[in-house]
């Protein structure tokens, strides 16, 4: 019989995620005494294990070698799948990531299972686990129940705590073949990224078009750099070009759930709250008093973003400075 919680645990250039050890956290919180267990995928990962045991993997599988040095749907689909048929979990825990996105419907095709993506809560009822997730831009929250041996659930990202239990680490070795695998990654290009990681980011500063022209991105990444803020950006001004496609919070770019949210010349667009609505603060700084943003709010700064924002760094630049 199927039981205790299988998690992804994504690493990328011999990182952990921290998504993924929220995660894992949270699997130790709802096992309630079952067993957790972890998969971990990649090249020269195995000094990775003790990290991961820190916080409760009793067990991890590892595929550790030069097939899995970068990332393709088919191998580490091959891998991950291995691990479920030895580990027999009735859940199996994703950090809600790119990469998870590509992969965990692959998997569960692979086993006819049910997956429910971008969870923010998971309630208990004895052994069984109903995940909750937003519907509709956030407008509706759809609780799911499981009539099956196997579910798969994918965990919004800065929703769970992270907290060190310490788990045996025990290492299974993967033995896993990828010589089917058709198609894999010859070469990666990376763009210029930021310090901080956005969809793990505690703290996101994001313009939209109240910030005039992409000249005054600058004035966005001091206040960054003073908050040690990622920088992100609505629909409108990725689509006219003013940044990359990256930073894009909202329903076509990024979900993000940091403890602080500044939104900086940004309306207020359904499609991009559906993005950052379940920040834990909102701040938001537009010279139109009547931007449906304020709504949504839990401070609203009524004047012009090129005024306030430059105040605002000053402001935390002298706080930083006596302390």
């Amino acid at each position: 019989m199927a039981q205790g919680i299988l998690v992804f645990i994504e690493q990328r250039g011999g990182i952990l995620r921290k998504a993924s050890l929220e995660a894992l956290s949270e699997a130790v919180r709802l096992a309630a005494g079952q067993a957790v267990t972890a998969v971990l995928i990649g090249e020269n990962i195995k000094g990775l294990v003790p990290s991961v045991a820190k916080y409760g993997a009793s067990k991890v599988f590892v595929a550790d070698k030069g097939d899995f040095a970068q990332y393709s749907t088919e191998g580490y689909a091959a891998a991950f799948a291995d691990a479920i048929k030895q580990a027999e979990p009735q859940y199996v825990f994703a950090a809600s990531t790119s990469m998870a996105k590509d992969l965990l419907p692959r998997l569960a095709a692979r086993f006819d299972a049910p997956l429910v993506t971008d969870v923010m809560v998971i309630k208990s009822e004895g052994a069984n686990l109903l995940p909750v997730k937003p519907m509709y831009s956030g407008k509706t929250y759809g609780t799911y129940a499981f009539d099956c041996e196997l579910a798969f659930i994918t965990i919004r990202p800065n929703v769970f705590a992270s907290t060190e239990t310490a788990g045996a680490g025990e290492i299974v070795e993967l033995t896993t073949a990828v010589d089917k695998v058709r198609a894999k990654v010859t070469e990666t290009h990376a763009s210029e990224g930021q310090k901080v990681e956005l969809s793990e980011a505690a703290i996101i500063v994001a313009g939209g078009r109240g910030i005039k022209g992409p000249e005054n991105w600058p004035v966005l990444q001091s206040l960054c750099d003073e908050l040690g803020a990622a920088l992100a950006a609505s629909r409108a001004v990725v689509d006219a070009g003013w940044i990359d496609h990256q930073h894009q919070v909202g329903q076509t770019g990024k979900t993000v759930s940091p403890q602080l949210y500044i939104a900086c010349g940004i309306s207020g667009a359904i499609q991009h709250l559906a993005g950052m609505s379940s920040s834990k603060v909102i701040v938001a700084i537009n010279k139109d008093a009547d931007a449906p943003i304020f709504k949504f709010a839990n401070y609203a700064v009524v004047g012009d973003v090129l005024e306030v924002v430059p105040k605002l760094t000053e402001e935390f630049k002298k706080l930083h400075a006596n302390n």
